[in-house]
């Protein structure tokens, strides 16, 4: 699961910064400081979601 899991996280994180991201924009605010701490939330929350998604697809399939 610990690959699985690690191959969901790229995926799942690429998405979650760049809804983040795209938020911040669209809210105008100044500066780099929130583009990247919505870039590090995204990247951070991602690991609980793959894992969930991870354990989902293996209990699925076994």
């Amino acid at each position: 699961m610990t690959r699985l899991m690690w191959i969901l996280h790229a995926v799942v994180a690429t998405v979650l910064m760049g809804i983040g991201i795209t938020a911040v924009l669209a809210m105008a605010m100044p500066g780099w400081k929130p583009i990247a701490v919505a870039a590090a939330i995204g990247f951070f929350l991602a690991l609980p979601v793959s894992y969930v998604i991870a354990r989902k697809i293996e209990a699925a399939t076994t």
